[in-house]
């Protein structure tokens, strides 16, 4: 095989390929030079009826979307393969099959293309993806990583250097919506339609408790156990009433969830004297997280989210974290297996 760090090191230019299948959304995307081109996001419907992702169902999904989604990729951008010059692969954290299926399919694609191969983090993934916002934040800020399987409060230092000041101690606040929106019996994903139902609700009528825990870390599952006996309570009062208070009741815990990630960014803010503040994630597409994010920038804060597209699972947020690897010359051996549980600070 050619030596591809010499090849890489001699570019001007870099397209870069993402690949992301490390749950249930099968993401390709291409960055060209931190910049987008464009990407494609294979969701997977069957989960829904099962009120969660199946992993071996995942896995399978995976295997029949992955090329599809590539194939519309690049008739869309009009690029070809030959015109990439490196490919970028989650390594996890995730579910290991749809970890497998990715990596194998981007381990492959380098192979026959004979490019540079990186494996991503997925963690890193998304607290890059701040960088396809409209407004780019200097170095150092806080990150807020809200996803249906992570929660964690981070210092961003500088490209490779991430601080993780705390995380969730059991669910995440992903998490936490869906298990909510299955108690309002709402579709999974349940963030999204929480999200709209909460639009015709009063946040106020439903007092949530505040989850009490030290330093940066978050806790959700006392406050889904609140929100369980709150609805099986007005639930005893016959159904319609259960659907009169579901938007209330909808509105009631998203504003204790956000409240609860907005308690965390506040205490950052003031103890390191930042006011760059960035949202990262799936839960980064909440309408009241945006709307507290506005807020503070309105008192002096400055902020950035990714586009709506760009907070759940994708291909380009890998693509940009290749890039960002690839131009440094951080190349990954092709034996390098993908590993479910990675640390955030491993493998940047």
């Amino acid at each position: 095989m050619k030596d591809l760090r010499i090849i890489l090191l001699n570019f001007e230019t870099m397209i870069v390929l993402g690949i992301e299948t490390s749950c249930d959304e099968t993401g390709v995307g291409l960055v060209e030079d931190g910049k987008l081109i464009d990407h494609v996001v294979a969701k997977q419907d069957i989960h829904s009826k099962y009120g969660g992702v199946v992993p071996e169902l995942a896995s399978r999904q995976h295997i029949k979307k992955v090329y599809p989604a590539l194939d519309i990729l690049l008739e869309r951008t009009g690029i070809k393969l030959e015109d990439i010059d490196g490919i970028a692969v989650t390594r996890g954290p995730g579910l290991i099959g749809p970890l497998m299926v990715g990596s194998l399919f981007g381990r492959g694609l380098a192979v026959a293309l004979q490019k540079p191969f990186v494996n991503v983090n997925h963690l890193f993934g998304h607290i890059v993806s701040v960088f396809f916002a409209e407004k780019r934040l200097d170095f150092p800020f806080i990150v807020l990583l809200a996803s249906g399987g992570h929660t964690m409060l981070i210092l961003y230092w500088d490209t490779f250097h991430v601080e993780v000041l705390g995380e969730t101690l059991d669910d995440a606040a992903g998490e936490a919506f869906d298990k909510a929106a299955v108690l309002l019996g709402l579709p999974y994903p349940g963030g999204p339609y929480i999200d709209r139902l909460a639009q015709r609700g009063n946040a106020n009528k439903y007092p949530m408790p505040k989850p009490q825990i030290p330093e940066f870390n978050f806790s959700y599952s006392g406050l889904k156990t609140a929100f369980r006996y709150l609805v099986e309570d007005i639930r005893k009062q016959g159904m319609q009433k259960l659907e009169e208070e579901k938007p209330h009741l909808a509105a009631a815990i998203q504003k204790a969830i956000i409240d609860h990630l907005f308690d965390k960014i506040e205490k950052a803010v003031v103890q390191y004297g930042l006011k760059r503040v960035a949202i990262v994630g799936g839960v980064a597409a909440n309408s009241y997280f945006r709307q507290r994010l506005a807020e503070k920038e309105a008192e002096g804060w400055e902020t950035a989210a990714p586009p709506l597209p760009l907070c759940v699972d994708n291909g380009a947020m890998i693509a940009m974290a290749g890039w960002l690897k690839l131009k440094e010359g951080k190349i990954s051996p092709l034996d390098e297996a993908p590993t479910p549980r990675l640390p955030l600070n491993e493998f940047l």
